[in-house]
């Protein structure tokens, strides 16, 4: 039989190492910041130390070839290690695996001239720089990239931009932005009027205005208005009119290295809810000998383990080079709804405590709730599942294609 739901052993090795990395380095780190308060200055001492111990361990870099340094992981083998580094808040950074550095790589990678390689992906790839993805917009909808309103016109060698962005995630201290600009006035498809454009960072007319604050505080999630910036044709990334193309490119993976990282997260959480309610004594008997805490743990676990499933058979596909675009789209909505429901049921059993910040789950559910619109939105996937099982069947008499094409 071909289908096998084991990692080969140098991989299930790697997500070992992965995983004792996160408890020998990581999480003490993390612990030493909750209780000291520390910095941001402080944090990014942290950061480097972490990675240097992190290249030490063989362990930098996993997601990129071994030619620029990485462990040569495949989609469904960064599985593994992203739901390990995805059960800590820095983990990602330790390993250089994080967003939007991670999906700025692969675009780079596949569609970078060798100077835009040597001048960005080089220094990314290194740790030795940062990077940013400048696409949403607030006067638009962020999952209709037909509708960017940021234009750049030619003039001569230059490209003169101007525009209004928002959420560009890392736009602070990134030493660049990979930046999507309307440059077609009338395409034959709505779908080929952006550009995509590489920023050096900073630059005169890109204005970062603020960090904006979300439900869950600052992140390093900034506003930006773009006046009058030129840049030189050179740097264009992708062809004219490529920008939406290598949005979309850029997009899958990116939104399944979230699933895998959110598979962790809420792991973690499910440990915690059972941990709780076999320690929790209330009304005659501990709290896991209850039918109603029962069940949010069984809804839970099955929930996760549908996650785990979804995310493994996406990669899959990508590694394979098939069509992934209906299985991302569908683990994408399922495991972000999937960990809002798990951590909100396991800060239910905890209880007051669950809803204090003594313990983790306050903050990762402030975290999570962004999950449901970002990268697309819950309304949006589901409108693109919807057509793609009505063309399935009007093509085919049957709806088999549209729920992963498996062999039964």
């Amino acid at each position: 039989m071909a289908i096998d739901f084991t990692f080969p052993e140098h991989i299930e090795t790697l997500r070992s190492r992965v995983a004792e990395f996160m408890n020998d380095v990581v999480r003490p780190l993390e612990a030493q910041a909750d209780a000291e308060n520390w910095e941001r200055a402080r944090w990014i001492e942290a950061i480097i130390s972490g990675r240097a111990a992190a290249k030490q361990a063989d362990l930098w870099l996993p997601h990129m070839p071994t030619e620029w340094g990485g462990l040569g992981l495949g989609h469904l083998e960064m599985a593994a290690v992203s739901a390990e580094a995805g059960k800590t808040r820095m983990g990602p950074f330790m390993l250089n695996a994080q967003a939007p550095d991670e999906g700025n790589m692969h675009t780079l990678l596949h569609w970078g001239t060798p100077d835009q390689h040597a001048r960005y992906l080089q220094p990314l790839c290194d740790g030795y720089a940062r990077s940013c993805f400048a696409m949403t917009e607030p006067e638009v909808a962020g999952s209709d990239p037909t509708l960017i309103r940021t234009a750049a016109y030619q003039d001569g060698e230059e490209w003169v931009i101007n525009g209004h962005k928002w959420f560009t995630s890392g736009a602070s201290g990134a030493k660049f932005a990979i930046l999507i600009a309307r440059t077609e006035d009338n395409p034959d498809l709505p779908q080929a009027a952006n550009s995509a454009f590489i920023i050096d960072l900073p630059s005169e007319g890109w204005n970062n205005l603020r960090d904006i604050q979300t439900m869950s505080g600052g992140h390093n999630h900034c506003e930006i208005v773009i006046e009058d910036l030129r840049v030189h044709d050179r740097q264009m990334l992708g062809g004219r009119g490529q920008g939406h193309l290598l949005g979309q490119a850029r997009l899958g993976p990116a939104r399944l290295a979230h699933c895998m990282r959110w598979v962790g997260q809420a792991e973690v959480a499910l440990d915690m809810m059972v941990s709780r309610s076999l320690e929790r004594y209330s009304h005659g008997s501990f709290l896991a000998e209850k039918q109603g805490v029962q069940w949010m743990i069984a809804d839970s676990t099955v929930e996760l383990y549908q996650a785990k499933l979804m995310v493994l058979h996406a990669a899959y596909k990508i590694d394979a080079k098939m069509d992934f675009t209906s299985e991302v789209s569908m683990a994408k909505h399922f495991v972000a709804n999937m960990l809002n429901r798990v951590i909100d049921r396991s800060i239910q059993v905890h209880g007051a405590l669950g809803y204090s910040t003594d313990t983790p789950l306050a903050g990762m559910a402030t975290q999570a709730r962004w999950a449901r619109f970002a990268d697309g939105a819950d309304e949006v996937h589901q409108m693109r599942i919807a057509q793609r099982t009505i063309a399935a069947f009007t093509d085919t008499g049957s709806t088999k294609r549209a729920t992963g094409g498996l062999p039964l």
